[in-house]
């Protein structure tokens, strides 16, 4: 057990990294700590404030940004990945893709957005709503904007100086890993939030393609580092090397792989949380419109001997015949095909 920060002169001295030793060694990071408490005590409040009016939160949604955001977030930055990182490139690569992907997309499936707005009393509630509906947010949350600004995070954390200076200063270590989170969260949490956060062409079947367009994205680093001719933070690492550590070429080939692999394996979950919300949409529209038809089809017989004219035609014609909308399409399609 690592009970504090690893320091450059202490980061040769590591014992071979083993299995056991990934998961038994642990470091504080005060910053990252601050962080996670502060994430944690905002939904808290949120989820408390509206059990406290009777309105109930689905602990789904609470399991999901607990161990999978939070858990991921702390793992990450405080786990064995964070000890080893100064001297092996593939935790390093490891920790910046689960920031990168994992944790946002935790944080998004707890859907925070959502829980914000109902939580927040009406006038901050409206504050927000109009901050992300903002021109700037709006920019930054587009879709094909979002997935351009992470694909161009990764490719600029390992292709600049950015990451090897990140090595050597503490406090640019702490804001590349806010850097990666946040960029994570731009492409995740607004195409899983069950607010209008997205234009409204981005449905849920193109929410689909882009996510499957997301994750074709998202493996691109990992395989430019893998086959990258060049060391990444090269002379960091050739200096720092533990004497039991692999060839540093052969170690920054495994941090691609790795990448790669997260890469593809968030993607599968990423994709079945959006048909998850596709189907219950579809099926609360189909209620909606069973409720619907129900009432426009319930016919009340006239009273006997009562001779009042007849209303015209176009009065008594249903309402999907005369509604120019998507529902009322399908319905004419439907009694087209009968």
């Amino acid at each position: 057990m690592v009970g504090q920060a690893v320091t450059v002169q202490s980061a040769g001295r590591l014992a071979e990294l083993t299995a056991g030793r990934l998961l038994s060694s642990w470091q504080l990071d005060v910053p990252a700590l601050l962080l996670v408490s502060a994430l944690g005590v905002l939904y808290g409040w949120g989820v408390a404030r509206l059990r406290g009016r009777g309105e109930p939160w689905p602990p789904a949604c609470v399991a999901a940004f607990v161990l999978i955001g939070l858990g991921g977030l702390v793992t990450a930055t405080m786990s064995g990945l964070a000890v080893y990182d100064h001297v092996l490139f593939w935790p390093a690569a490891v920790q910046n893709i689960l920031l990168d992907l994992v944790v946002p997309l935790g944080l998004a499936l707890g859907d925070p957005l959502r829980l914000a707005f109902e939580a927040l009393p009406e006038g901050a509630a409206g504050r927000l709503r109009r901050a992300m509906t903002s021109r700037v947010v709006r920019t930054l949350t587009f879709p094909l904007v979002s997935t351009a600004l992470v694909l161009g995070t990764e490719l600029t954390v390992y292709f600049t100086p950015y990451f090897a200076t990140a090595l050597r200063v503490g406090w640019l270590h702490e804001l590349m890993y806010l850097h990666l989170v946040a960029a994570g969260c731009l492409v995740v949490v607004p195409v899983l939030t069950h607010e209008e956060a997205l234009p409204t062409w981005c449905t849920h079947p193109v929410r689909a393609a882009l996510i499957f367009l997301d994750g074709i994205v998202d493996a691109v680093p990992g395989v430019v580092v893998m086959t990258h001719g060049s060391l990444i933070a090269g002379s960091w690492y050739l200096h720092h090397a533990p004497s039991w550590s692999p060839d540093v070429q052969h170690d920054q080939q495994i941090g691609g792989g790795a990448m790669i692999s997260i890469a593809e394996l968030v993607a599968l979950p990423f994709l079945l949380a959006i048909l998850y919300q596709w189907a219950r949409a579809e099926r609360a529209q189909t209620t909606a419109l069973d409720r619907r038809l129900d009432a426009e089809l319930a016919v009340v017989p006239a009273p006997a001997g009562d001779h009042s004219p007849a209303p015209s035609p176009e009065r008594v014609r249903p309402w999907w015949e005369t509604e120019q909308n998507d529902v009322a399409a399908r319905i004419r399609r439907q009694h087209a095909d009968d």
